[in-house]
């Protein structure tokens, strides 16, 4: 979303009913998703390097099959999806949505094309404008939640849409760019090195009426520190200085699942890294670049950035330890370079419970066998990022922009 766009939302919500609100919202951010698509070729749409990610192609159609099944479906009275097999293609894990193609063959679908995915957003987009502008304002109010999931969860495909493509040309052995102008953005250096926590009881989790996810509920009070955390993220400088330690080969720094993923998977260096004519460069949007000492290290799994603490003599932060320092604003670049991973186990909050229907599948039932990362990454839209937001992915995943910071117990 541009900041003109930005404004223009501000400027409206000032003035503007609820159903003139929300279609404005509901085509910005439906924009933004095509405007990432922009730069891709029907075969870039097409292409899925590995299971756990998906082309370009399905996830613009399988959000407009969320809109098309929660909103179209399920509110406005008489409406007939688009094509009897799109619910089965693009249906992702709602299992009380219907069945639905397997994950790991969604690069098989030559059919639909690009074209005729853009021609179903099209059809959606214009139903899902009429409903809003002939829906009473009792249904709109009533409504405004499932809208604000729907806004929020095609973000969360805008960002996977960057860094699934990303991971298709990292594979490529003449590296295409997706856009040739981008750069890594600049990080963030000032202030002291560490901030301290001090021992105490603090509020963690969403609080309020604004917009958050299930996982973010309910807030709950925790005992955290004393604990310093590192005020600026781990950099490329410092990664380098593990490789060359021979951070990758000594089992001692390494959880045992972590030392079998990085010796069956011969890691070397962080995801998306090559070395070229004996120099590290690494793949990113705008092609392979050099490894910019100075930026963020990125492309790291779990495995990765707890064996670098361990090498470090320090840890990785819970999840409320960085909560906490991100709200009270003492971390440097805690959104919008990296997320960060957390030594926290990516379970419920204290009396958490899921909320009712198909969409109560969005979170909970994930709560196994995964870590929380905290912030957000370069490739997160704009207006998707809170201190309480949590993000979750298993411990050997690295094709997303992962980095750290780390903790210190030590006293």
């Amino acid at each position: 979303m541009t900041s003109s766009s930005r404004a223009a939302l501000v400027a409206l919500g000032q003035t503007a009913s609820l159903g003139a609100r929300l279609i404005a919202t509901f085509r910005t951010v439906r924009d933004e998703t095509e405007r990432r698509a922009a730069p891709l070729s029907p075969e870039d749409q097409l292409v899925q390097s590995m299971p756990d990610a998906s082309p370009a192609k399905w996830h613009r159609a399988h959000v407009t099959w969320f809109w098309e099944q929660f909103v179209l479906g399920e509110h406005s009275p008489g409406y007939t999806p688009y094509h009897p097999d799109y619910a089965y293609l693009f249906n992702s894990y709602y299992v009380s949505a219907g069945p639905r193609h397997a994950r790991a063959q969604r690069g098989h679908l030559t059919r639909p094309s690009a074209d005729e995915v853009t021609a179903y957003r099209r059809h959606v987009d214009g139903e899902v404008v009429k409903f809003l502008e002939t829906a009473d304002d009792a249904t709109l109010v009533a409504l405004e939640p499932l809208f604000d999931v729907g806004f929020n969860h095609e973000q969360q495909h805008q960002e996977l849409m960057l860094t699934d493509i990303l991971h298709a040309f990292a594979q490529n052995p003449i590296p295409p760019a997706y856009d040739p102008d981008w750069r890594f953005p600049a990080c963030q250096r000032h202030g002291d090195a560490t901030v301290m926590l001090n021992e105490g009881i603090h509020t963690i989790g969403h609080s309020g009426d604004s917009f958050h996810f299930d996982n973010e509920k309910p807030s709950h009070r925790a005992l955290v520190g004393p604990v310093r955390l590192s005020r600026n993220l781990v950099s490329n400088a410092e990664w380098l200085a593990f490789m060359q330690a021979s951070g990758y080969r000594e089992a001692r720094f390494w959880l045992m699942d972590g030392f079998a993923a990085a010796s069956n998977e011969g890691w070397e260096a962080p995801g998306h890294w090559r070395l070229v004519n004996g120099e590290w460069r690494i793949m990113t949007l705008g092609g392979l670049q050099p490894v910019d000492p100075d930026a963020a290290v990125c492309h790291i799994s779990y495995y990765e950035a707890d064996a670098f603490a361990r090498w470090s003599g320090k840890h990785l932060p819970t999840e409320m330890e960085w909560e906490i320092a991100a709200r009270a604003g003492q971390l440097n670049d805690a959104f919008g370079i990296v997320w960060q991973w957390t030594r926290s186990a990516y379970s419920p909050y204290p009396g958490y419970r899921a909320i009712e229907g198909a969409l109560g599948e969005y979170n909970g039932k994930f709560m196994v066998n995964q870590l929380v990362l905290r912030g957000s990454s370069l490739a997160t839209p704009d207006n998707h990022s809170r201190v309480s937001y949590r993000n979750f992915f298993q411990p050997h995943h690295r094709w997303q922009f992962t980095g750290l910071r780390l903790a210190d117990y030590g006293h």
